[in-house]
C-alpha cells in the first residue's frame, strides 16, 4: 500500500484543528511580510531624507530661508526636517517675547523638537510590535498543531491490532508541517524586527545629535538677540 505524503496532500488530509493552525500561521506570515516590505521602504526613505537635509543644513545655507522653504510646503514635514521646523518655529515665537533668557528660549525649542522627534520615532516603530509578536508566538502555535496532530495519529493506532510505520507516518508528517510553518512565519519576522529596531535606534540617535547641534546654534542666536535688546 502506498501513501501520498506530498505537502499539499498532508495539508488537505490534516485534521480541522491542524488546518486552522496552518491557516493562522499562513496569514501571520503574509501580514509580517507586508510589514517587512513596507517598513523597509519607510526606513530607507527616512535615512535618505536625513542625509539630504543634513547635507543642506551644514552647507552654510541661511537657516531662515531654509525654514521658509520647508514650512511653505503643502505636505507636513517629517524626520529631521520636521524637527528643524518645529525648533525654529518655536525659536521665532519665543525670542519675540520679553523677559525670556537665552536658556529659557532654548529649553522651549528643545521641548518642541523633542515632541516632533517622538512623533517621528513613533511612526517609524509602528507595526514593529507585530513582527515581534509573530516571531515569538508562531513557533508555539506551530507546536500546538504538531502536538494535536501527533495525538490524533496515536489515537488512530488504538483502533488497529497491528500498527505499522506506514500507518503512523502520514499523521506524524502532517503534524510536523505545523512546526515547519511556525518556523517559516517566525524566522523572517524575528530577523526583520531586530534589523528594523536597530535602524530605528540609529535614526533616533541621529535625531538626538542633530537636536543638540541645532540647539547650540540657536543658543548663539538667542544670546545675540538678548544683547541687541
Amino acid at each position: 500500500m502506498t501513501t501520498d505524503t506530498s505537502l499539499l496532500n498532508l495539508v488537505l488530509e490534516a485534521s480541522l484543528i491542524v488546518q486552522l493552525v496552518l491557516l493562522a500561521l499562513l496569514l501571520a506570515s503574509l501580514a509580517s511580510w507586508a510589514v517587512i516590505f513596507k517598513k523597509r521602504g519607510a526606513l530607507r526613505n527616512a535615512r535618505r531624507r536625513a542625509d539630504r537635509f543634513e547635507s543642506e543644513f551644514w552647507s552654510g545655507t541661511d537657516l531662515t530661508a531654509l525654514y521658509r522653504r520647508i514650512s511653505g510646503r503643502e505636505q507636513t514635514s517629517t524626520g529631521m526636517e520636521g524637527i528643524f521646523e518645529a525648533g525654529f518655529r518655536e525659536f521665532g515665537r519665543l525670542r519675540s517675547q520679553e523677559g525670556l533668557t537665552p536658556g529659557g528660549i532654548i529649553d522651549g525649542c528643545l521641548r518642541a523638537m523633542r515632541v516632533s522627534q517622538m512623533r517621528e520615532v513613533d511612526s517609524l516603530e509602528q507595526n514593529l510590535a507585530m513582527l515581534a509578536t509573530v516571531g515569538s508566538t508562531s513557533p508555539y502555535v506551530g507546536l500546538f498543531g504538531t502536538v494535536w496532530g501527533i495525538m490524533n495519529a496515536f489515537q488512530a493506532l488504538g483502533n488497529v491490532q497491528h500498527a505499522t510505520l506506514a500507518m503512523v507516518a502520514p499523521g506524524i508528517a502532517e503534524a510536523l508541517v505545523a512546526t515547519a510553518m511556525g518556523l517559516f512565519a517566525a524566522i523572517p519576522a524575528v530577523i526583520a524586527y531586530n534589523r528594523y529596531a536597530d535602524e530605528v535606534g540609529r535614526l533616533e540617535s541621529r535625531y538626538d545629535t542633530f537636536m543638540e547641534e541645532f540647539s547650540t546654534i540657536l543658543q548663539r542666536y538667542a544670546r545675540s538677540t538678548v544683547k541687541e535688546a
